[in-house]
């Protein structure tokens, strides 16, 4: 059973915590992780190309000139694709890229993700993360007495509200409720903050 030392907002160790095996103490799986974070990247992207058909493109739907007698090719629409200024065929349009994967896989892929932080000592447990307001300072504080230099995930049970301002101005950081918790954001950031009523949701959830 892996055990993470259990500190408070000064940085003091108070103690220890047992986490639970089957979330935080499994071999890593790197393949799910990758398509786990590949779907969450498809997920997130938006559709944005876009081209105009015949019907959507500026201009006449008159026909020309009569079928036949001119000389000239048939024609029915100035918006033909095959005139200049006319709709294009089979263009890109906006689009959903999301997709989804088996149940299974996604709770594999949180709990490798969550086992890898603990692996690399990058795993932090606050015995509590509690602040009378909002204030970038206190945030700032409570990291550097922890020893964050780098990118941080601060994950609470709830989508703290007075954490969640304090934290959203500091490059890099990024508050988070527990049951928002995903490997992207895991992965993406050096070190993982978890209060330990988020500790013990989590475990809740996937043990």
């Amino acid at each position: 059973m892996p055990k993470v030392a259990l500190k408070n907002i000064k940085g003091e160790t108070i103690g220890e915590v047992d986490l639970k095996e089957e979330v935080f103490g499994i071999e890593p799986n790197e393949a799910v992780l990758h398509e786990m974070v590949v779907c969450q990247m498809a997920s997130r992207r938006k559709g944005t190309a876009d081209t105009k058909r015949r019907g959507e493109v500026r201009g006449s739907t008159r026909k020309p000139w009569r079928q036949k007698g001119t000389g000239r090719a048939r024609a029915g629409s100035r918006r033909s694709p095959l005139w200049r200024k006319g709709g294009v065929v089979f263009g890109p349009h906006p689009r959903d890229y999301a997709y989804s994967l088996p149940r299974k896989v996604r709770r594999l892929a949180l709990r490798s993700a969550l086992s890898s932080k603990v692996l690399n000592g990058d795993l932090i447990v606050l015995d509590n993360l509690i602040l009378a307001q909002p204030k970038t300072k206190d945030i700032v504080e409570i990291l550097d007495n922890l020893q964050v230099e780098r990118k941080a995930l601060i994950v609470t049970i709830d989508n703290n509200e007075i954490v969640g301002k304090s934290a959203r101005n500091i490059p890099g950081v990024k508050p988070l409720g527990a049951n928002n918790l995903n490997v992207y954001d895991i992965l993406l950031h050096d070190k993982l903050v978890m209060t330990r009523d988020a500790v013990a949701r989590v475990e809740e959830v996937l043990a």
